[in-house]
């Protein structure tokens, strides 16, 4: 009885999956290791010594690549205090990022990587369902972005696993694991919790280099 309560509590797809359709506010996440409001991180981050050297070096004042408006990356358009939409149907999900006015499509009908891939801003995403939870496997990054605001660096060796549970009606429980054995000698996690707006729409959004 208590499991078909539960499972009445979370909107469905026709498959039985859960809906993670609509758009979401985020907690803004400028420094992954931090915990706050809504997110927690792990503290220290597990650093091998290129990636604290790496880290040390980071000076925002020189040069930070987003302020040329170049793409963010993956963790730092999750990381962004600016709304989520998602639209999702049984064979991809597709996030519409309002920073930048990216979008990521996740297919989610059990493809799997491509050989080969060409490093990109945003990395490949392959989706499987673990029960109730959405994982999104993502590889294939270039070396132009960092984890987040504060500088956090990554390699090329970076991989992405991302962990969507739909809690209730109005969650979202969200994870992320770190995975990249050149910067960080074993994966580390942070967690956060998104909120269901159907009073929001996602909006215009420009950054153009040298702009006035």
């Amino acid at each position: 009885m208590a499991s078909c309560l539960w499972a009445a509590d979370i909107p469905r797809l026709a498959n039985g999956k859960p809906d993670l359709n609509g758009v979401w506010e985020r907690p803004y996440v400028p420094d992954m290791s931090r915990s706050g409001k809504d997110q927690q991180g792990p503290g220290t981050l597990p650093f091998t010594e290129w990636g604290a050297q790496t880290f040390k070096t980071y000076d925002v004042t020189k040069f930070d690549y987003t302020g040329h408006c170049l793409p963010q990356g993956l963790t730092r358009s999750m990381n962004s205090p600016f709304p989520i939409e998602i639209f999702q149907t049984t064979a991809r999900m597709a996030v519409l990022y309002e920073a930048w006015n990216v979008f990521h499509v996740i297919p989610t009908n059990g493809r799997s990587h491509p050989k080969d891939l060409d490093p990109t801003w945003m990395g490949n995403s392959v989706g499987t369902w673990d029960g109730d939870t959405l994982v999104v496997d993502t590889t294939g990054f270039n070396e132009k972005t960092n984890l987040d605001t504060v500088g956090h660096p990554h390699s090329g060796e970076l991989h992405v696993i991302e962990r969507y549970t739909r809690t209730d009606d109005r969650h979202i429980g969200y994870e992320i694991t770190i995975d990249d054995p050149k910067t960080y000698s074993r994966p580390w996690k942070n967690t956060r919790v998104f909120t269901l707006r159907p009073d929001w729409e996602i909006i215009e959004y420009s950054c153009e280099e040298n702009n006035k």
